[in-house]
């Protein structure tokens, strides 16, 4: 039977400085929908034109901001490398203890791929280019910085064995990564995924099952 959930919208309500960056201007905004096609599309190869008729600009625009298709390119992955930090910036809070860390910073992670499906390109990219790119280069460096930092936070909270730890976090990361990756297959209600408060029930759902498990 399921428990009763405590969270409440306010306790759980994400201050402003720990959200992915705000597109304020032209060039954040082609960028933002560059980044979403790419993961759309699953490639790089994704060309100007459209990723001007998705930002409702002209393809001068981006010409105007960007010189090459290339510059342009390296600029979405360092807005990603921003918005990844932001993502897990939580964790750094004194505001919150370790669980509400945990559940807010994958409430963050899964709103960032149901906004950016492209990430996924990008990770794998970069791991094939970090020896001869430095902002590919980066991208690794800031990944697992950032997932170290989940671990630990995730570990003081599940508190078991390292066997147990390593099986959870697996079961963990996949429960909040594969129904957003699949998100347009239709195998989850959608419902859950679409509402921030929908979410971390279902997140915080998760750690408490998996706090659960015995270490035998």
């Amino acid at each position: 039977m399921l428990h009763i959930l405590r969270i409440t919208v306010l306790k759980f309500t994400i201050c402003r400085r720990f959200r992915m960056r705000e597109l304020t201007n032209v060039e954040e905004k082609i960028l933002d929908k560059a980044l979403y096609l790419i993961g759309k599309i699953g490639s790089f190869n994704v060309p100007i034109r459209a990723i001007a008729k998705e930002a409702n600009v002209n393809v001068s625009a981006v010409n105007y901001y960007f010189r090459t298709k290339d510059e342009m390119l390296r600029h979405v992955k360092e807005f990603y490398i921003d918005n990844t930090i932001a993502a897990y910036s939580i964790l750094d809070s004194d505001e919150y203890n370790d669980k509400e860390k945990v559940i807010l910073s994958a409430n963050e992670i899964m709103e960032y791929t149901l906004k950016y499906p492209g990430i996924l390109t990008i990770l794998k990219e970069a791991m094939d280019k970090k020896d001869i790119s430095e902002v590919d280069a980066k991208i690794v460096e800031v990944t697992n910085a950032m997932n170290e930092k989940l671990d630990k936070t995730l570990d003081n909270v599940l508190n078991q064995n390292d066997i147990m730890f390593q099986y959870n976090k697996m079961i963990f990361l996949s429960s909040i990564l594969y129904p957003t990756i699949n998100y347009d297959f239709k195998n989850f209600d959608n419902s859950v995924l679409d509402s921030k408060d929908e979410r971390l029930k279902y997140i915080t759902y998760i750690i408490d099952r998996l706090k659960s498990c015995s270490n035998d």
